[in-house]
């Protein structure tokens, strides 16, 4: 069997989901499950919403309505049947968001996101899973929080593995005779029925694990673009498609920020030795590109750009060495912050590091690393990753850059830079 994993921008509209539900009528080998994010930025509206909400903004209710008539719409698009029960179906789904923003916020914020933005996959996916039987296709809406087991960290659910499987081998696998499932991505449920969330962008590793626990042929994750490029469109004008890659690229690239692969991905399909293909949607005859354990080496240099970075450096008060208790120290102290670590060199005396910008959580880690260190921040900066870098491609991307932190290895050059100041 297979797994497939549809994005937002491939469900963003009707005319997206007319197309997916064509990719899955030339499927032709057997077995199928469909993973689906939200539609569009739904995502991103149902943050605005939770935020809203806990706030107590006034304009929650109003960003309810726009969320509610942008899935009807499409509903409506598709089906001219009022009286087909995807309508009901997703209208009842929209009571629980209603329930809840009812009341004042009553519990911690991450576990109220958890149960708000959640509802932007259920309901892509009931709508999906409509419109296939509604065109022939025979398919089955199964709820991805009855498989996915996590604990009750909400926001970044941590997948109990064991129970997931055993969940999976037992409920799941019956459901797949001369069925195509579709489910969500991105949500997991608690052992008390909690709903969970698995991390910002997390359907790609929803789709891994249901990958690795029904131990599928492959993985297919259908983009926008035409495969895994050696840079982001936004940046070069002149990309490459890289046509096949190593699992360890392909984890090197997610690591330093490439967002084509959510990050967690590679390592349970690794594990269990299943290529994951990554193709565009818009064109569903080409080949893309094939992540496998063949270790040939990238055909192109790759680059990864990082906006919006700073650079923190860290001294000791009394110019003694950095040395290994106080590395233990300080990475502690950005664990707690949960400020994640982006590049880093030490010397000496010092210890520099590129994090993201998240002005609120590195002010309180610079107040805790200030109690015994010296530490100087600056911000505004970019971040570029070179996965193998020759003198040539450093020089394409440095140009009217001061470069502030350079840090290479064998195949990787990491830059943290600023524009150059005129005068």
């Amino acid at each position: 069997m297979d797994i497939f994993k549809f994005g937002g921008a491939s469900v963003k509209d009707a005319a997206g989901i007319k197309n997916l539900a064509n990719i899955v009528r030339d499927y032709k080998k057997g077995n199928l499950l469909i993973v689906i994010s939200a539609m569009g930025k739904m995502t991103n509206k149902l943050e605005e919403l939770t935020h809203a909400y806990l706030t107590q903004n006034d304009d929650a209710h109003a960003i309810f309505e726009e969320i509610k008539h942008f899935h009807f719409s499409i509903i409506e698009e598709l089906f001219e049947n009022k009286t087909n029960p995807v309508y009901n179906d997703v209208a009842n789904t929209f009571v629980e968001i209603d329930w809840l923003i009812e009341d004042e916020p009553d519990n911690n914020d991450d576990y109220i996101y958890d149960q708000i933005v959640s509802i932007g996959e259920v309901v892509s996916t009931k709508i999906v899973a409509a419109w296939l039987n509604e065109t022939g296709n025979k398919a089955l809406w199964a709820d991805a929080r009855n498989y996915i087991q996590t604990d009750n960290t909400y926001r970044e659910g941590k997948v109990d593995w064991d129970k997931t499987n055993q969940i999976i081998q037992r409920d799941l696998v019956p459901l797949l005779n001369d069925n195509i499932i579709v489910t969500q991505g991105f949500i997991g449920g608690t052992s008390e029925n909690y709903t969970t969330t698995l991390g910002r962008e997390g359907s790609d590793y929803s789709a891994a694990i249901f990958a690795s626990c029904l131990n599928a042929a492959a993985l297919t994750i259908w983009k926008d673009v035409p495969g895994v490029l050696n840079a982001d469109p936004k940046w070069f004008d002149d990309t490459e498609k890289i046509p096949q890659l190593s699992y360890h690229d392909a984890v090197e690239l997610t690591y330093y920020g490439a967002t084509v692969i959510h990050p967690k991905t590679i390592k349970p399909l690794q594990n269990k030795g299943i290529p994951l293909f990554v193709r565009s949607f818009l064109e569903p005859e080409a080949s893309g590109t094939a992540i496998t354990k063949d270790s040939n080496p990238l055909p192109v240099p790759s680059f990864i750009f990082k906006i919006n970075q700073a650079l923190i450096s860290i001294f000791p008060k009394d110019y003694s060495f950095i040395i290994e208790e106080n590395l233990s120290n300080i990475f502690e102290l950005f664990h707690k912050h949960q400020v994640k670590i982006n590049t880093m060199l030490n010397s000496a005396i010092s210890f520099s590091v590129s994090v993201d910008d998240n002005e609120r959580k590195i002010e309180k880690l610079i107040a805790d690393l200030s109690g015994d260190f010296t530490v100087k921040y600056n911000k505004g900066l970019e971040l570029v990753t070179i996965r193998y870098y020759n003198q040539q491609t450093i020089e394409r991307v440095t140009v009217n850059k001061d470069i502030l932190l350079e840090v290479k290895s064998r195949h990787t050059c990491q830059m943290v830079m600023k524009n150059k100041t005129s005068g």
